[in-house]
């Protein structure tokens, strides 16, 4: 056997699970688990490779990051980097404005909402999947904004814009508050955007 050949049965032999239809099923189960068991800040691709008997790299091929992971096992019908991006993608001034809107954008369809509404709902109910949601709303969507404003207290910034649109969330969608719930989107912009504005870049503590 030649040194490539008995290189490459070397690599078969390390119970490493090859790409295939049944690879990207594989990861999203091992994810799945890992992020329950660990949360998400403490869950790594390189982990989820292990369980799921795959090279890390494969995880990098089917997913962009953990993030996108993440929302594959969450069954959430978005990718939150590309949510991240429109809102960021402009003028300071209208970040709150961009925000509500493009929060307002994916929970408006219908064919969304019920899985967003199932999540919100499953995170009411159990502690794992707040953690999780929690975790996850905090670093990879809200924390991350907030970082990018340059906000004197960017956990704290973050977390207050995340509480208000969580709650509008649930307000809106799940317990369905008499105005909140029949409020037209172009409204709840407007009256969300300079409350967000306020939280992320309007910040009073900012120095001049």
């Amino acid at each position: 056997m030649t040194p490539r050949v008995e290189d490459a049965a070397a690599q078969r032999g390390r119970g490493r699970r090859p790409g295939g239809p049944d690879t990207r099923a594989a990861i999203v189960d091992a994810a799945r688990s890992s992020f329950a068991a660990k949360g998400y800040d403490k869950a790594s691709l390189r982990g989820i490779a292990r369980d799921a008997g795959v090279d890390p790299a494969l995880v990098h091929h089917y997913f962009d990051g953990k993030a996108a992971l993440f929302a594959e096992t969450m069954a959430v019908p978005v990718n939150p980097s590309e949510l991240i991006e429109r809102v960021l993608d402009g003028d300071r001034e209208r970040l709150g404005w961009r925000l509500a809107e493009t929060f307002l954008t994916v929970w408006e369809p219908p064919e969304r909402r019920e899985a967003l509404v199932a999540l919100v709902r499953s995170s009411m109910t159990s502690e794992d999947a707040a953690r999780m949601v929690r975790e996850f709303l905090g670093r990879e969507v809200f924390g991350r904004i907030a970082a990018s404003t340059g906000a004197a207290d960017p956990q704290l910034s973050g977390s207050l814009a995340a509480s208000q649109m969580i709650g509008l969330v649930i307000a809106r969608y799940v317990v369905r508050v008499p105005g909140v719930a029949t409020a037209s989107r172009d409204e709840l912009i407007e009256r969300l955007g300079p409350v967000l504005q306020g939280y992320l870049v309007d910040d009073p503590r900012r120095p001049e």
